[in-house]
């Protein structure tokens, strides 16, 4: 079967070469036909379709006809990163998310937050789920409405949904692995008349 996004409207082609892909039975394929080199649509699915896929280029420009083969029922299991590494980088200047999932489709989020030396994220409520951290560097405190928490290398702290929270990190800076169910994206509505 053939795929020809090229009358699809640029904005919907990912959506239609995902969907037909979603559709396949493990070992079957079908003919992707376009007018536009494919390599950034292949980073993107093959980063959300890891290791379930084959791409065989059967012709390349001015029009690519690509057979896109599903390899396995899911994408696999795969390391994403060395949190070891993440935590010997040592540039100070370093803040905000250092790592994050790129995938598409998913339902977890997670990134590596870096805080400088004696650098914090101010006083806030969290979002209105769970949030799992894990200390991988540098060190810490966790301001609560109580008091304060230690953070340390190697601390696993369970943040409740809409816990009032405040992090400053030590001298050396600080760094952890966030873990939460994927926040809803924004939704486009129309306003009410």
């Amino acid at each position: 079967m053939d795929l020809d996004v090229r009358p699809i409207p640029k904005p919907q082609r990912k959506r239609a070469v995902f969907a037909a892909f979603a559709n396949l039975a493990v070992g079957e394929s079908f003919v992707l036909v376009t007018n536009l080199e494919p390599g950034p649509l292949r980073a993107e699915f093959d980063d959300d379709q890891y290791g379930a896929s084959s791409w065989e280029y059967l012709e390349r420009g001015p029009v690519w006809r690509i057979r896109v083969t599903r390899t396995a029922s899911t994408p696999l299991p795969r390391v994403l990163t060395d949190t070891r590494a993440l935590a010997q980088e040592h540039d100070a200047d370093a803040s905000g998310a250092v790592f994050r999932l790129t995938m598409g489709n998913r339902d977890l989020d997670s990134n590596v937050i870096a805080l400088p030396p004696h650098g914090t994220i101010g006083e806030h409520v969290g979002p209105d789920l769970d949030v799992l951290l894990h200390v991988i560097a540098g060190d810490g405190t966790l301001a609560t409405e109580d008091g304060e928490v230690a953070l340390a290398p190697g601390a696993l702290v369970w943040l409740p949904k809409r816990s009032r929270r405040q992090f400053t990190a030590g001298a050396e800076g600080l760094r952890y692995l966030s873990v939460h169910q994927r926040k809803p994206g924004l939704g486009l509505t129309r306003r009410p008349r």
